[in-house]
């Protein structure tokens, strides 16, 4: 027997050695953060010929590199020439520093194409021009219909290569680059290798391919990329040189911030706000955080106050003697506000805190200084939830000279239009789109696991399977690493679900400290502490609502899971975004889903479908294109997204604002247990259920009973404990109730 076991390990163990293993996350930083790098892509396939060879060593220097940093021994030519020249030519050579070469037209597009960039002009004179265009090609009327989808034109600027040309090429400040290099950033991503030029030096990055275009006043851009692909860096370092940059040429320094970041949620701000101050160190430049009560400088405050000043001089004073001494007392007391004013070169704040502010009492105040307006996850603060607030501050911001930033993962075709048309009677600077990749898609590093439940209960089975693998389940349970996300569609089901599992992890392990919830209900400061624990690597499971979906960036996430289906496409794409920042490979984002989730499970799997597709093509690349195909084959299931209904777009619209309206929390529907019905979120029974609710309505009839009694022989109506049947309704009624 005891062979027998022996022998049947050893050939359990050989099977398994034959299995090849899967792809575990990593937590080191990634060298190559980039996500799509083909330098195939966009490239004429041309015949190759044998080169002479006297010209072989000449055309092996002319093949170069341009994201490989850069070689010396390449530059060295025109040193070399150099030297047979005289002595008065190196040093007039010396004296006249040369501005960097620009890339020539196919070399530019050569590089966006292989990382799958595209610049699109979205000014509405613009398509002006292009109507008129149309209008004057009135024999071509077959033509129009096939290219009135796309009259828009595509630009292409100049590439950043490495961010050593940010000194070199661009002029940013050199502890603004040695804080770069601090931090451990050596290539930039898509979104950075794009756009920094373009925000940097418009006039450079566009001299060759859009010399009509009236750009020396800045650009407007609006930038669809990935999340966790950079776009905080991104508009960042253009903000901090622009402040360096008016010190430097000695403008006339006024009072406001320079810069303005708008994110949705105040811990997006927060992690924004301490991004900028690191990578602000030493540069004298302030970046700060917009808290409650803070005030910063405005036209129309300080009229604001002296109004209230003195209308509140009127109320006390009767005569005007003592209206002025009471005006002198308050210029007094008014002088400790004054010098709380916060003088911020860049403010970080959301959209609520900043318009109370410039709304208080009742006149308006602009903000004339800014000259940078930053939109951070954009579609959001201009969908109808935040709209009137973000544009509130946007109609605040005064100057004529203003740019506006506009950065999300995802951005509909709506919000594009009615930046344009905001846009329109204020500038004529071009605004520019940039996508990266497929619009509106997850990143490839991301496995993508729907799991079919059938019911609630059957979720809470499925979910802790995830947090407790074992072999039998190994073939339809992912294999997922701590630490990771569980988003919840409510509050109520957030904090339900948190009661249920914080027990799951044993007590040598961290028991409940090592699980965690988090949603709008908890303080500010509750908040604050749960996320720098979280950070800190002290829990494992957080459980959140969407209040987390969007920009937080938690580095060793190794996977997300969606307890509840996401209520959009963009919420699936933002929610599994948590992980597979930066490049982190092995990273997993499960869905679980009922029969009631079925109908709204379309938009979702067609989000899945074209981020697989991105994965395979970047997968051909590296070479692992068969691997990736079998994954693919079994995510999305070719006869699952057959069988599924088509949504509409009411149900959209309802799923989106509302989300599953079974699973939102009714009144009086079972207390902790996230709702009533459907709602509940717990591993009993109905049966146990109704049992525990039975014993509870027999205690507390019992306590009715002898309450009753007690105050029966008080009065002297009765005996006590006789007829103790005086509960009311609130008297158990048995079994059967």
């Amino acid at each position: 027997m005891d062979i027998l076991k022996i022998l049947s390990r050893g050939t359990k163990k050989s099977a398994a050695q034959n299995v090849p293993a899967a792809a575990k996350p990593t937590t080191k930083k990634v060298a190559n953060p980039q996500l799509y790098n083909d330098p195939t892509r966009g490239t004429k396939r041309k015949r190759i010929e044998q080169p002479l060879p006297e010209q072989a060593t000449s055309d092996a220097d002319e093949d170069v590199d341009f994201f490989a940093p850069k070689d010396l021994n390449k530059v060295t030519s025109k040193e070399e020439a150099g030297d047979h020249q005289g002595p008065s030519s190196q040093s007039t050579a010396k004296q006249e520093p040369q501005a960097p070469a620009l890339l020539d037209n196919d070399e530019v597009r050569q590089i966006l194409k292989s990382h799958r960039l595209k610049f699109t002009l979205l000014s509405s004179h613009e398509e002006e021009r292009a109507a008129k265009v149309k209008k004057s090609k009135k024999k071509q009327k077959t033509a129009v219909p096939a290219k009135s989808k796309d009259t828009k034109r595509s630009l292409y600027p100049q590439p950043l290569t490495s961010f050593t040309e940010l000194r070199s090429t661009y002029n940013v400040s050199a502890r603004v680059c040695s804080n770069l290099a601090k931090q451990g950033f050596r290539l930039p991503t898509e979104v950075q290798l794009a756009s920094l030029p373009l925000l940097l030096d418009p006039s450079r990055a566009l001299r060759s391919s859009a010399d009509d275009l009236d750009y020396n006043n800045g650009i407007d851009f609006l930038a669809v990329a990935p999340t966790g692909s950079g776009k905080t860096l991104t508009f960042l370092i253009p903000s901090i040189n622009d402040v360096l940059r008016r010190r430097a040429e000695g403008a006339t320094q006024q009072e406001g911030p320079i810069a303005i970041i708008i994110a949705p949620t105040r811990e997006l701000a927060h992690q924004i706000a301490n991004e900028g101050k690191k990578l602000a160190q030493g540069t004298g430049v302030k970046i700060v955080g917009m808290k409650k009560g803070m005030v910063i400088p405005a036209d129309g405050s300080k009229t604001d106050d002296e109004e209230m000043a003195t209308q509140e001089d009127k109320s006390d004073g009767e005569d005007g003697s003592s209206g002025s001494e009471d005006e002198a007392d308050s210029g007094d007391e008014r002088t400790p506000k004054q010098q709380t004013t916060t003088k911020a070169d860049i403010l970080v704040t959301t959209p609520m805190m900043l318009l109370n502010f410039l709304t208080k009492g009742s006149i308006s105040r602009k903000l004339p200084s800014v000259r940078s307006l930053i939109l951070d996850e954009a579609d959001v603060l201009l969908d109808p939830l935040f709209r009137n607030q973000t544009m509130g501050i946007w109609n605040a911001c005064s100057s004529p000279s203003l740019r506006v930033t506009l950065w999300s993962a995802t951005m509909g075709a709506n919000i594009e239009s009615l930046v344009a048309d905001q846009l329109k009677p204020r500038t004529t600077a071009p605004l520019v789109r940039l996508v990266v990749g497929l619009k509106d898609t997850a990143v490839p590093s991301i496995k993508h696991k729907l799991i079919y439940t059938a019911t609630e209960q059957g979720k809470l089975f499925a979910l802790r399977q995830l947090l407790h693998p074992n072999s039998s389940s190994s073939s339809t349970v992912p294999d997922m690493r701590l630490p990771f996300l569980i988003f919840a569609q409510t509050i109520d089901r957030a904090t339900a679900l948190h009661n249920e599992l914080q027990y799951d992890i044993p007590v040598e392990a961290g028991g409940s400290t090592r699980i965690a919830a988090l949603h709008s209900s908890m303080s500010e400061s509750a908040r604050a502490a749960v996320i720098t624990r979280f950070r800190a690597g002290e829990i494992w499971v957080l459980i959140t609502t969407d209040l987390l979906m969007r920009g937080i960036d938690f580095h060793g996430v190794n996977g997300v899971i969606n307890y509840d289906v996401p209520t959009s496409a963009a919420a699936y794409v933002h929610r599994v975004g948590r992980t597979g920042r930066a490049g982190h490979g092995g990273c997993v984002a499960v869905t679980l889903y009922t029969t009631e989730d079925v109908a709204h499970l379309k938009t979702i799997a067609n989000v899945i479908s074209l981020s697989e597709k991105q994965a395979s093509a970047a997968a051909t690349t590296t070479g692992d294109a068969k691997s990736s195909a079998s994954e693919i084959d079994t995510a999305v299931p070719k006869w699952l997204m057959d069988a599924l209904p088509k949504v509409g777009k009411d149900s959209k619209k309802k799923l989106r604002e509302r989300g599953v309206e079974s699973r939102r929390s009714r009144p009086g529907g079972g207390g902790g247990g996230g709702g009533g019905g459907a709602a509940r979120i717990t591993s009993k029974s109905a049966w146990e259920r109704r049992k525990e609710h039975n014993r509870r309505g027999a205690i507390e009839g019992s306590k009715n009973r002898k309450k009753q009694a007690a105050a029966e022989a008080e009065a002297g109506g009765g005996e006590a404990g006789g007829g103790g049947g005086g509960g009311g309704g609130d008297e158990w009624g048995g079994l059967d109730d």
